[in-house]
């Protein structure tokens, strides 16, 4: 999924869009008690369990339940519970093992050897094998897939070659040592490699199955998974089943006997259905969002991503450090969040968001403190001090250009309005469509843009990486060789503590050179309704049904 906001922006871990096809009685939980015959005494036959069904909605078809190509969250909230990897994200959105349950480390932090659970097993009752590891690992490297997720694999000793067509398949460092043995080695040390392979790129796929049958994903008749439940029905772009999967190693822990999943697209409708009980979580419409925010029903999450704008630090005048930060500083992200965007985020203080949690136990952001906020004073100053440091007595002129979407607008209105408030500059808006904006942000055509990023997995250094020299998603032309070595000497450091340090390090350093500035970060909003618990919406990740309950 690189790193392109655009590509999921809020929509990634919120329950997606909703549902249609459901009758008017579809949602509405089933009695716990049937109406039995009386016998004479009068007294009622003993009330029978019935099914715990869940009803969501996944707004659109999945755009494939193939793990290595199902790369957005219309399909990752399904398969994420449909197949699991050798870890998953627990409940406090730790990587801890899942279809593996040993995980053995080299002492120089390279080689990774799990132990498969002996009853891994997959939903047609084949054993997980160690072979299947290596099956769906090549699969998504194989350039011929053309994964849009391989490169979140290029850490692994191969893997790159192979995807790029420069090297093969025998030459990836992952084997099956035995059956139940799958062993990886790694370029460098990667303190975030279990965060990273929590993804669903990185599920297995069963090689027997595959073999058989190249389209085994494509419907519940031949789709086969691993995962707390299993697929039994699928009608496509309508809707589809899940149930409970009794061959899952941990059947035990899981509550729900059904899961099932609307397809509509439409937030109102999507809405109404929770009104009326066809549905038991919804997306809040943003036409309800002020109303609805102090709702009982509505649960407000954090999501590790962020929307910023960016500089072209090779356009005057933000090639000045000095005007760029007083920009950064004329900006009131508390006003924006409490007047525009009005869905509850949280307003940017730096540029990795909530979500994250250190070593000693603390957030992230927490430790690493507020970077950036509004001072009108400071960014006077600094406009003041860069327009002399430039011999500028007027500023060059300034394009804002953000792309297509009416939030998008309101935000650089608000800029605008702020920038000519706070530094008596007139800055001119520029709406761009977003398949051109896309592509024109990424050759620097602009001057000051606006942009967003959702996490890959859960690691500060994730977000933190786009920014080094010449990377692809740095899109600001900003070079620093202090910055660049920090950010390799993050990757390679095996001890937590200091490298917890770094990536703070790198944070502040980001936020003093300024070739962006935050805006807010992302929150996952949804209601649910009180007879539903224990969903978990990870900050960097997926839905996660596996201790979901209905009363």
């Amino acid at each position: 999924m690189k790193k392109w906001l655009s590509l999921f922006v809020v929509a990634l871990f919120v329950l997606v869009l909703s549902a249609c096809t459901a009758t008017k009685d579809a949602g509405e939980a089933p009695s716990t008690e049937k109406e039995g015959d009386k016998g004479e005494t009068g007294t009622e036959t003993e009330a029978t369990p019935t099914e715990k069904v869940l009803y969501l909605n996944n707004g659109n078809e999945p755009t494939s339940f193939d793990p290595s190509v199902g790369f957005d969250a219309v399909s990752w909230n399904a398969l994420n519970n449909l197949m699991e990897g050798l870890v998953r994200l627990s409940k406090d959105h730790l990587a801890e093992p899942a279809t593996a349950e040993k995980i053995d480390v080299s002492d120089d932090g390279l080689t990774y050897t799990f132990t498969i659970r002996e009853d891994a097993k997959w939903s047609n009752g084949d054993p997980v094998l160690a072979s299947d590891f290596v099956y769906g690992w090549l699969h998504m490297l194989n350039p011929e897939t053309a994964s849009p997720a391989a490169f979140l694999a290029y850490f692994i000793e191969g893997a790159e070659a192979y995807n790029s067509g420069t090297g093969t398949a025998d030459a990836v460092a992952i084997k099956a040592v035995q059956d139940k043995v799958f062993e990886v080695k790694l370029n460098t040390p990667t303190e975030a490699f279990l965060n990273i392979i929590t993804n669903p790129s990185f599920f297995p796929v069963n090689e027997k199955v595959a073999t058989e049958n190249s389209a085994w994903f494509a419907d519940a008749e031949t789709f086969v998974g691993n995962g707390p439940f299993k697929l039994v029905d699928w009608k496509h772009d309508v809707s589809f089943t899940f149930a409970k999967n009794e061959n899952y190693w941990d059947a035990s822990t899981v509550k729900l006997d059904k899961v099932e999943w609307a397809m509509i697209n439409d937030s109102n409708t999507e809405y109404q259905m929770y009104q009326t009980g066809e549905l038991d979580t919804s997306a809040v419409p943003s036409e309800l969002a002020e109303s609805l925010m102090n709702s009982p029903e509505l649960k407000n999450e954090d999501q590790a991503g962020l929307y910023f704008y960016r500089f072209n630090v090779s356009m005057e005048p933000f090639t000045n450090k000095k005007i760029r930060q007083a920009f950064a500083y004329a900006v009131n992200q508390q006003e924006m969040v409490d007047f525009v965007t009005k869905n509850g985020e949280k307003p940017a203080e730096g540029f990795v968001p909530y979500g994250f949690i250190g070593p000693d136990g603390k957030e992230f952001r927490e430790t690493a403190g507020k970077l950036v906020g509004f001072d009108a004073d400071k960014a006077k100053a600094l406009l003041a001090e860069g327009m002399k440091e430039e011999g500028y007595t007027v500023l060059p002129e300034v394009t804002l250009t953000y792309s297509t979407s009416d939030t998008h607008k309101k935000i650089a209105e608000a800029l605008q309005s702020k920038f000519k408030e706070v530094l008596d500059v007139d800055v001119a808006l520029q709406n761009v469509e977003a398949s051109v904006f896309a592509t024109e942000q990424k050759e620097f055509k602009y001057q000051l843009s606006r942009s967003s990023f959702l996490f890959d997995y859960a690691d500060p250094v994730n977000a933190l990486e786009s920014f080094i020299t010449g990377s692809s998603m740095n899109r600001t032309t900003w070079s620093n060789a202090e910055y660049d070595k920090l950010i390799t000497d993050i990757k390679n450091e095996t001890d937590q503590s200091k490298r917890w340090e770094m990536l703070i390090e790198a944070d502040a350093l980001l936020m003093e050179e300024m070739p962006v500035f935050p805006i807010h970060y992302y929150n996952q909003v949804a209601l649910e309704k009180p007879s539903v618990s224990d969903i978990v919406r990870h900050p960097v990740g997926y839905l996660d049904l596996k201790w979901a309950d209905k009363n």
